[in-house]
């Protein structure tokens, strides 16, 4: 095991979690998860699809962001397929961009059963290599190349494909369980092959169909880094996603960190910032409009409960009784304040002086009626864009950065 190799989390709430079956997210909402994202110290955002017009403003906004340093050090970047009309038409409207994932399916079910017979394996490779090719002539600093439904793709065929990027220019291969068919003791085998096979950093996408996605996850990191080199995973916050959902992020870095055949033996990207947690999980929850369930690792509500009268009586003497880890680490702790009486938000029909009494609370003063005027209007826009009160992070992103926040919430069809 290479002593540098390391994992690093690549989270895809804005891509794969906003793509959950009857939810999502509006812009402003995915704008304060990538600046949470980067302040918990995560390596990069999957924040959008650079060829779907009504995410133009927001993804140029937040890679103006990142340009004006307050997105930075986390890497932004988009989803396409692995296809050179995608490629063309990413750079043509967002030409900005700089870090893709490109993806195409390999597995012999998706060949005949999505592709119906137009695409060989052959067919597959090719079109990669354009893409790629492509995409760095086009100005790409970093590309991740997909295999969708790599847990049921030949291996041999998956370290055809894997050369075949790598040797086009791309920087890293997303192993995807696409129906989370993989278990953790089969992935880790295939991934070290993969891995030492074609020698390039190995990304992990699991989905959680049959509950395995963070252990997945966790076995397939372990295989690349046996096999000498970085991996990747595939997180989403809360395990939001398509179908039963993706690998938790607080979950992951937990798995990496606690348990006892990773903590201490294998790297984790030294950035990440565990205290995020708290506010994270429940800024998602709100977002999404999702519970998070009482008994969610680390977030939970019944996480730290303890009912039984062994058990509490064991934590009261000494915590690691029946603790593994510390609630202070996560984040929360913090007594939560409820309002009784009087309460004013704000709204989209919310009047200066309510407005300005909600902005003063959180120590936020004007310099004349004309600029609390100018940021009110933006807030009724933005209670409008999310449908819902806006939060203390909100009202602060748009107070900070009005004009990027304009762009965010424009849509133009």
């Amino acid at each position: 095991m290479s002593k540098e190799a390391t994992i690093y989390l690549i989270d895809v709430t804005n891509r794969d979690g906003v793509q959950t079956s009857r939810l999502g997210l509006a812009k402003l909402q995915k704008t304060i998860i990538n600046l949470m994202l980067g302040e918990m110290g995560i390596f990069q955002s999957e924040f959008g699809f650079p060829i779907t017009r009504h995410e133009t403003n927001y993804l140029r906004a937040n890679l103006e962001l990142a340009q004006m340093g307050v997105l930075t050090p986390i890497r932004l970047g988009g989803w396409l397929r692995a296809i050179t009309r995608d490629v063309e038409r990413s750079f043509d409207t967002v030409p900005e961009i700089q870090h893709l994932n490109m993806s195409i399916s390999t597995s012999e079910q998706m060949i005949n059963g999505k592709f119906q017979g137009r695409k060989t394996r052959q067919d597959i490779i090719d079109g990669l290599i354009e893409a790629v090719k492509l995409a760095k002539a086009k100005g790409a600093l970093s590309i991740g190349v997909n295999a969708e439904d790599a847990s049921r793709t030949d291996l041999s065929f998956l370290i055809d494909f894997a050369t075949a990027a790598r040797d086009a220019g791309a920087d890293r291969i997303r192993y995807c369980d696409t129906l989370g068919y993989d278990d953790p003791f089969l992935l880790y085998d295939r991934i070290h092959a993969l891995a030492k096979a074609v020698q390039i950093p190995i990304e992990l996408h699991c989905h959680n169909d049959l509950g395995m996605a963070v252990a997945c996850s966790v076995a397939g990191a372990k295989g690349a880094i046996d096999a000498g080199v970085d991996a990747y995973i595939n997180t989403t916050i809360n395990g939001m996603g398509e179908r039963a959902g993706n690998a938790d992020l607080v979950s992951t870095i937990l798995a990496i960190t606690k348990s006892s055949g990773m903590t201490g033996r294998y790297r984790l990207d030294p950035n990440i910032d565990l205290s995020k947690s708290w506010e994270i999980a429940k800024y998602a929850s709100y977002a999404f409009a999702v519970p998070i369930p009482i008994n969610q690792v680390a977030v939970g509500s019944n996480a730290f409960a303890h009912e039984s009268g062994i058990h509490a009586d064991g934590a009261l003497k000494d915590r690691r009784n029946y603790e593994l880890f510390d609630y202070e680490e996560l984040g929360r702790g913090e007594p939560e304040i409820i309002e009784t009486g009087r309460m004013i938000t704000t709204g989209e029909y919310s009047g200066i002086k309510g407005f300005r009494n909600v902005y003063e609370k959180i120590e936020i003063e004007f310099r004349d009626d004309a600029e609390a005027e100018k940021i009110l209007e933006l807030v009724r826009y933005a209670n409008v864009h999310t449908q819902k009160p806006l939060t203390n992070r909100e009202l602060l992103f748009i107070a900070a950065y009005p004009e990027v926040a304009r762009k965010i919430m424009t849509v133009t069809p």
